[in-house]
């Protein structure tokens, strides 16, 4: 830009003296003021330059603001029931990224844009492997957030869950997929089978005396809200603390048969606490749902859920956990639990390197467990 401004000032400077040649006899030498033109030129260019930077500058708006997050993971899973031998112990690498977009109109209103991909699902370390699209970018939400008056927040959106106003009463943040729920599986409604395909939309309100309450619901794209699609309606109630806090959720998701509604519904409740002691002892997350199946057989139709963690915020230069549970483990059946442990490494304050170790129980007497361990990469930017 410095360049530039030369580039116009040499010819205007010129153009101030050529008149001034021309008209010799009637200027004198005290009637031309070349600091003084000059001045005004570059004031001229100045603002020439600050319109292109304006320009510039408005091609993306000042409110919005883009965060990247790349995942790399490299792990291996031991499991001697696998089908193909020679697949049950392979060391797997793949990765998984997202952008988020998040603008405002208002100061207050919030639009959030979530951008996946990922490689397909690798089976070997699938309970960590976060964004299995494919290659290729998807939309993995699109909401807009906005308040309704002092104490309401309202959503509205697009592949994403009814519950994003939900307050968990969970503080225990694993990188699995299953003990992360914090064993509020299914009565948030964010793991119904087309939650990430339809239409959400919800609202919550903060007594500011630290009790929250929240309803959501979703539904299908094609059918909203009607007789021929299916629905799911949640409510959350929570209360906050200084060192603790508990929330209790409620959900129901239509049941449908044959592309029809059926009369029973699933429902779900969920139970969750935490708790955080002072000093150096590690702060502990409890879930516990259960869930009635109204279309499925007898013996079938009670399932629950179950999760207890610990976390450590500070262990040497970073944080650990450990955490067990079961997921939909229906009446009458073996609870199978996952157990975990991992330690997460800031390597500075872009990058953060996740060593784990996990074990997942599996079905009948004659089959083995199956167990992996996984470093997984994360820089965000």
């Amino acid at each position: 830009m410095k360049l530039f401004k030369s580039l116009l000032v040499a010819p205007a400077t010129l153009g101030l003296l050529a008149p001034i040649a021309a008209t010799a006899n009637e200027v004198t030498i005290s009637d031309f003021n070349p600091a003084e033109e000059i001045a005004i030129t570059n004031s001229r260019v100045d603002g020439l330059e600050a319109r292109l930077n304006n320009f510039e500058a408005g091609s993306f708006s000042e409110t919005t603001t883009a965060s990247f997050t790349v995942d790399g993971l490299l792990g291996f899973e031991d499991d001697d029931d696998a089908a193909a031998v020679d697949n049950d112990d392979n060391v797997v690498a793949t990765y998984s990224f997202q952008l988020d977009l998040n603008t405002s109109f208002t100061g207050e209103d919030s639009l959030d844009i979530a951008i996946d991909a990922g490689n397909a699902g690798i089976d070997a370390i699938d309970e960590y492997d976060r964004n299995g699209n494919g290659d290729g970018l998807t939309v993995d939400g699109v909401v807009y957030t906005f308040p309704v008056g002092d104490k309401m927040t309202a959503f509205v959106g697009d592949n994403t869950n009814g519950s994003n106003l939900f307050t968990k009463a969970c503080v225990y943040g694993g990188p699995g997929d299953m003990l992360s729920d914090c064993g509020d599986v299914n009565a948030s409604i964010a793991n119904t089978g087309w939650a990430r395909g339809g239409v959400a939309i919800g609202a919550s309100y903060d007594f500011q005396n630290g009790l929250t309450a929240a309803v959501g619901a979703q539904t299908q794209d094609n059918d909203v809200f009607n007789e021929e699609g299916q629905d799911a309606y949640a409510g959350n109630l929570a209360y906050t603390g200084d060192n603790y806090g508990i929330s209790l959720t409620y959900g129901v998701v239509e049941e449908m048969t044959n592309n029809a509604l059926t009369d029973e519904d699933d429902k779900y409740t969920a139970l969750n606490a935490y708790y955080t002691p002072d000093g150096s002892l590690p702060s502990i997350s409890v879930g516990y749902e259960v869930g009635n199946l109204g279309g499925a057989a007898a013996g079938a139709d009670e399932q629950a859920s179950f999760m207890i963690g610990l976390t450590w915020d500070e262990v040497g230069p970073g944080s650990a956990g450990i955490a067990m549970g079961h997921s939909n483990t229906v009446e009458n059946a073996d609870e199978l639990y996952q157990y975990e442990a991992y330690y997460e490494y800031p390597v500075n304050d872009s990058m953060t390197v996740t060593p784990l170790i996990y074990t997942l129980d599996a079905a009948g007497a004659n089959t083995d467990d199956t167990s992996g361990a996984m470093v997984k990469t994360t820089f965000k930017f």
